[in-house]
């Protein structure tokens, strides 16, 4: 969308918009005349100056607030200042330490562990709210099955991916199995889907059961009526997300309402609908910023969420972001969450 105004825009047109975007966000305040003259570095006349910003608010860039004759940018102001005005700075060296030390090491027990620590790390560093998906485990290869015997009937199964991520899901049968019939079905179902995701073992399962039940022997129908329990998709399976510092949105100008606050903490819990913004990230090179009405999410209209894909050995596996309020200090959190990713990669690819 700023790229569609950017040669309608003069040069001190941009520089007026970038002080006054920068001004508010660090103060907060409709940003008027006066600041704009003292900041700019541009000699200008306050008539000069209004008639620039009248120009600004007739774009779409800027809106006056009735209670004050300051102005302040709009999502598609703060659209052309990510875009094409912003200076991005780099990370502080104590932060990049700080990520180094706790996501370069491998004393963590599962990847959700070392994924809450970077979601936790990345509120702590923006002081907004932090969010990291956590990679989904139907693009992760199948090492091991192991079926364990419970009471009443039920198995625990134990599934390995890549050698190092474990769920245990439990499933219940019509009859009860010895210990020696579940570890020759287990040996049977590793040796049919050791290799392959969820969902390839999903299928090869489907295309067996449809074969005739006589080229199987009575053990094989058994092990894959288990594997069709065993493998079924989880309620929310690949929809699954760690957010740290919902708090620090509280203390946000913009977030303040009550209202406002509760709808917003609901959707972080329902996921679901937020999800689908994240997973458009999925698919993106490098930082993505959606700002108020562009996420399509009428709860996070006053918020901005900045996302970036982390990377497995096999390509994106999942997605890291911030979200805040619109006010936030763009040129600090976008480094940042471009760090991260990289790091959080580096690290998940290191556990193998």
């Amino acid at each position: 969308m700023a790229q569609d105004h950017d040669d309608i825009l003069s040069d001190r047109a941009r520089q007026l918009l970038r002080v006054l975007v920068e001004s508010y966000i660090r103060d907060g305040q409709p940003v008027g005349s006066r600041t704009l003259s003292r900041d700019s570095g541009l000699s200008l006349s306050s008539a000069t100056i209004r008639n620039v910003m009248a120009d600004l608010e007739e774009l779409g860039f800027v809106s006056s607030p009735h209670t004050s004759a300051g102005r302040i940018p709009t999502d598609r102001g703060y659209r052309f200042f990510v875009d094409t005005l912003l200076r991005v700075q780099p990370v502080d060296q104590l932060a990049v330490e700080e990520l180094r030390r706790h996501l370069g090491t491998t004393a963590y027990d599962s990847s959700k562990s070392l994924i809450a620590t970077a979601s936790q790390l990345l509120s702590n560093f923006t002081r907004l709210a932090g969010v990291v998906t956590v990679p989904k485990s139907q693009a992760a290869a199948i090492t091991q099955i192991e079926f364990v015997g419970l009471s009443d009937n039920r198995v625990l199964v134990v599934l390995v991916f890549s050698g190092r991520e474990v769920q245990n899901r439990i499933i219940r049968l019509d009859h009860h199995y010895s210990a020696d019939e579940l570890k020759r079905a287990a040996n049977f179902l590793n040796e049919q889907f050791v290799g392959r995701t969820l969902d390839q073992a999903r299928n090869e399962i489907l295309r067996q059961l449809q074969e005739a039940r006589e080229t199987m022997n009575a053990l094989m129908v058994e092990a894959i009526s288990m594997a069709q329990q065993a493998f079924r998709p989880e309620a929310g399976e690949g929809l699954e997300y760690v957010i740290a510092g919902e708090t620090n949105l509280m203390g946000a100008a913009q977030l303040n309402d009550v209202e406002k606050l509760r709808r917003l903490f609901e959707a972080f819990n329902e996921k679901r609908g937020f999800l689908n913004l994240l997973d458009q990230s999925l698919h993106a090179e490098g930082v993505q910023i959606f700002i108020g009405h562009e996420s399509g999410f009428r709860v996070l209209d006053d918020c901005s969420v900045v996302t970036a894909p982390y990377r497995g050995d096999d390509g994106v596996v999942g997605v890291i972001g911030v979200i805040g309020p619109t006010r936030m200090a763009y040129e600090r959190i976008i480094p940042i969450v471009d760090l991260t990713a990289k790091l959080l990669g580096s690290a998940l690819n290191s556990r193998l």
